[in-house]
């Protein structure tokens, strides 16, 4: 029997706990992002020897993306003449909806989620492709050369790094027995996943994966100024580019969010600390993979684009059906 959701424990009424549910992802998919998009800033700042946003808030500049927002509202929308402007409008919400409804399913403790789906990693891999056809839809609608390349170099980035993502999260399922995030977590109890050596090459797979499908450094080749200027973003102003930079840091989110529930328990405790709360595990684990994140795109310089493909194809591809391999002899043998 699945276990009752917290919210639906507290608010009897169907129709009152789905507004509470959609009231709190809503909520923490506008902040959490917000506070990477911070911590990035001052983080590379101090591994370059800077200090950062300072004004804005008067304590460290904490309300500096707050302040870019407002900036972004008050920015002229413009359309190009030739584009279609449709598709052009519709892409910075087909970028950004996927990573908002992957929350949706992520467990913040026993009985803290929206939705405990029994076939919860299938539906985060697949929200998270999603958000790539925004990305694609921007570059072709935009009638910009250098948003065309930047949206093909984007789907290629997609086709490559998708399938060692998925099947480095097939291994974690087959170790779990469960399709279920819950489950998954319920499953490693105080043991991560993490600790066993085959698993944590499957989580150095998994992140290299998601930075790259969510076009961060080193993988940004589909944003890369220094060639295409922006890529699939040259077009964009105003608030539609604030929607692609929040589905950017949402994806940072969701992504910690879901390798925290694959390799690090999610929000199940470690050894003699399980007096803190289950929510803020949960919470420090997904902002410790952002910071993971973030470290990488002041550490690495940009791949090209031959280097990105042969990486994916002929190094993690193959590395990640080995891990598939021995998590079968150790379920079936061990």
């Amino acid at each position: 029997m699945i276990a009752q959701s917290v919210f639906d424990q507290w608010f009897g009424n169907f129709w009152l706990a789905l507004i509470v549910k959609t009231v709190v992802v809503l909520g923490f998919f506008l902040t959490a992002p917000l506070v990477v998009g911070y911590m990035e800033h001052k983080v590379l700042a101090h591994m370059q020897a800077r200090l950062g946003p300072m004004e804005a808030g008067a304590f460290h500049g904490w309300a500096q993306l707050v302040a870019d927002g407002v900036k972004f509202i008050q920015k002229e929308d413009v359309v190009p003449a030739a584009a279609d402007s449709g598709v052009f409008s519709l892409a910075p919400a087909v970028a950004l909806i996927p990573y908002m409804v992957v929350i949706v399913v992520l467990p913040f403790g026993p009985t803290v989620w929206a939705l405990n789906l029994d076939v919860g990693v299938f539906f985060v891999l697949a929200m998270s492709s999603v958000g790539v056809i925004g990305v694609l839809m921007a570059g072709w609608a935009s009638a910009n050369k250098f948003s065309l390349i930047g949206a093909l170099r984007a789907a290629a980035q997609l086709i490559a790094y998708e399938l060692p993502l998925v099947l480095a999260t097939a291994a974690v399922v087959m170790q779990a027995g469960t399709m279920s995030l819950v489950g998954i977590a319920e499953a490693q109890g105080h043991v991560w996943y993490l600790v066993y050596p085959w698993q944590l090459v499957g989580f150095v797979i998994f992140m290299i994966s998601a930075v790259a499908e969510l076009t961060r450094p080193p993988f940004d080749m589909p944003v890369a100024d220094s060639e295409i200027i922006f890529g699939a973003y040259t077009e964009y102003t105003g608030l539609k580019f604030a929607f692609f930079l929040l589905a950017e840091y949402g994806g940072i989110v969701a992504m910690s969010g879901i390798a925290s529930v694959l390799y690090l328990g999610g929000y199940q405790a470690a050894g003699p600390l399980g007096a803190i709360p289950p929510p803020f595990w949960m919470l420090g684990k997904i902002f410790a993979l952002s910071f993971l994140i973030i470290w990488l795109r002041a550490t690495f310089p940009r791949l090209r684009e031959d280097q990105l493909q042969r990486f994916a194809w002929i190094g993690l591809t193959p590395l990640a059906l080995l891990i598939i391999l021995v998590t079968a002899f150790f379920k079936v043998g061990v």
